[in-house]
């Protein structure tokens, strides 16, 4: 609830407050002029005592160890709203000798009920302030969190491009004399590659469309290197087509199964790509051949899949959404991304 919602919720009690207690003053006997009076000014002064609390409790706070300041002021209050109102009293109405005797009378209850009312008072607008603190606190802790957590995602999809950078620069510099065209092409393709990376670099979710599209390009850049050895196979549901994923997320995958399938195994290699749908999550499957003898899939996954764990797990809280496993001469890399329905 805002300030000035409080503001005037706490007017209207007033009013009513005010209303009530002039109905029972004229109720009793009283004129209305007095019993109006009376009401107003009590509440008068209420208003002011609360106003005065909250000013305080804004910035000063006790804690609930220090429940006696609480005590101390609604006692505090209580005194100078009794006797101020002793004090108009019995000057507006000198010449009422009735109404006088009977604020003689009633002091000491108007004192106890003024002090339980502005201690009712001081305690809710102690609460709500409490409360107010702790939802700015965690409003606060909640920014930091996200900006870390973005500060951290950014770093790490931009410590996979250096990687890869270096290595397709490599492979220009060694086609630019034994094969210039090719050499041409790959820088062309390096360029487009890079270009969408830069477009992506503010998007935290792609379609699966677009992703693809962006994959396409690192592999024709990879075959370039790899030549004839490096064959890929898409298999995708149309229904995924338009299911989303962090961006970016699908090139270290691959890289990583081109790495270990290539360059532990001899001749031509295949590296499988699959998307379908699984229980509402877009599930993705890299698939590389590898050599048992030669290779050693467990120790490789390297910085590309621990960088995606750590994304999807920073993204979306779980720590279950990349599993690789191996199935006879082959490493599979799993993926699901979780979809909103």
């Amino acid at each position: 609830m805002s300030p000035s919602r409080v503001i005037l919720a706490y007017l209207v009690w007033a009013l009513l407050w005010a209303a009530v207690q002039a109905v029972l003053l004229w109720w009793i006997g009283f004129s209305l002029y007095v019993a109006a009076t009376d009401a107003l000014l009590t509440n008068l002064l209420l208003t002011a005592g609360g106003y005065a609390m909250g000013t305080g409790l804004r910035y000063y706070q006790p804690s609930i160890k220090e429940a006696a300041y609480l005590l101390g002021w609604s006692m505090g209050l209580a005194a100078v709203s009794t006797a101020l109102f002793y004090w108009v009293t019995s000057r507006v109405f000198a010449g009422d000798v009735v109404y006088l005797d009977f604020v003689d009378a009633t002091l000491p209850v108007r004192f106890v009920f003024t002090w339980l009312l502005v201690l009712l008072l001081l305690l809710l607008s102690w609460f709500w302030f409490y409360t107010l603190e702790r939802q700015q606190d965690e409003q606060r802790r909640a920014t930091a969190e996200k900006l870390a957590r973005e500060a951290e995602l950014h770093t790490l999809r931009q410590q996979l491009q250096p990687h890869f950078l270096f290595n397709s620069l490599n492979s220009i510099s060694a086609l630019v004399v034994a094969r210039p065209e090719q050499a041409r092409r790959m820088i062309q393709q390096l360029s487009d590659f890079l270009r969408g990376t830069l477009r992506k670099d503010n998007q935290q979710q792609v379609s699966l469309a677009d992703e693809l599209k962006h994959l396409e390009l690192y592999l024709e850049i990879e075959k370039v290197r790899f030549g004839h050895r490096l064959q890929t196979a898409i298999e995708v549901q149309n229904e995924t087509m338009n299911m989303h994923l962090p961006a970016l997320l699908l090139q270290p995958v691959v890289e990583n199964a081109i790495k270990f399938g290539l360059y532990d195994t001899v001749g031509d290699t295949v590296i499988n790509i699959k998307a379908t749908i699984q229980d509402h999550h877009l599930l993705l499957q890299v698939q590389n051949p590898y050599d048992p003898i030669t290779a050693r899939p467990q120790h490789g996954t390297g910085f590309g899949l621990s960088s995606v764990q750590r994304r999807l797990y920073l993204l979306y809280a779980r720590q279950d959404l990349l599993q690789t496993k191996q199935e006879e001469n082959q490493f599979i890399t799993s993926i699901k991304i979780p979809q909103k329905l």
